[in-house]
């Protein structure tokens, strides 16, 4: 069965910057088959940073969650409810299944890969990955839009259970249709069902990718 984004639209209101883990713990209390389903990955959210480590969100902004398309109905009772992120209330609307759309360029805006932290040792891992996946393309950090660090990855950090874990965004590029699907399908690192190692096109817009 292919695999999909199940795209649930959501009601205006501003979250936690660092909502990963908060998330899979209110998508795992509806969906508990979410919690060992490594299959799973779940996009994050886009919005504006408005205010301190907090985003708000935009008319566009959607929770997606990729998954196989047979698992569409288990996840349809997410649909009406409202996710508690550490105390943001987070109301979700009715879903839509968008289709994969094959893209000779994809970026993820955060991979990690357990606790490495130094960009060549990601690299090496990644490359390792997409090896394993079969997948051929040039890896490359997507440049950080901080003025005070010119040059370097787009690096992030996020907490889970009180740990911070470091990442980095992320591009593949020069994929065959075949190759683009692959990748989107399975992902790269860990901590998918966070937010983390989920890839789509890259938009034209963003700067190119420093390859590593």
């Amino acid at each position: 069965m292919p695999i999909v984004d199940l795209a649930f639209a959501l009601q205006p209101a501003t979250i936690p910057l660092d909502y990963g883990y908060a998330l899979f713990g209110a998508l795992s209390r509806l969906v508990p088959e979410l919690h060992g389903d490594r299959r799973i990955g779940v996009h994050p959210i886009r919005g504006i940073r408005t205010e301190p480590r907090r985003l708000t969100l935009v008319p566009q902004s959607r929770l997606r969650i990729r998954l196989p398309s047979e698992e569409i109905g288990r996840y349809l009772k997410i649909a009406g409810r409202t996710l508690d992120l550490d105390g943001s209330r987070l109301a979700v609307g009715v879903p839509r299944v968008e289709p994969l759309r094959a893209a000779s360029r994809l970026s993820s805006r955060l991979v990690t890969i357990g606790r490495l932290i130094e960009p060549e040792e990601v690299a090496t891992s990644l490359r390792s990955q997409l090896a394993g996946l079969g997948v051929e393309g040039e890896l490359g950090f997507l440049p950080s839009p901080d003025p005070d660090r010119p040059g370097q990855p787009s690096r992030k950090v996020i907490r889970i259970k009180g740990k911070r874990i470091v990442g980095y965004a992320v591009s593949v590029s020069g994929l065959t249709a075949e190759d683009s699907l692959r990748l989107q399908e399975h992902g790269l690192g860990s901590r998918r069902r966070m937010g983390c190692g989920v890839f789509v096109p890259l938009a034209p817009s963003r700067p190119e990718p420093a390859p590593v």
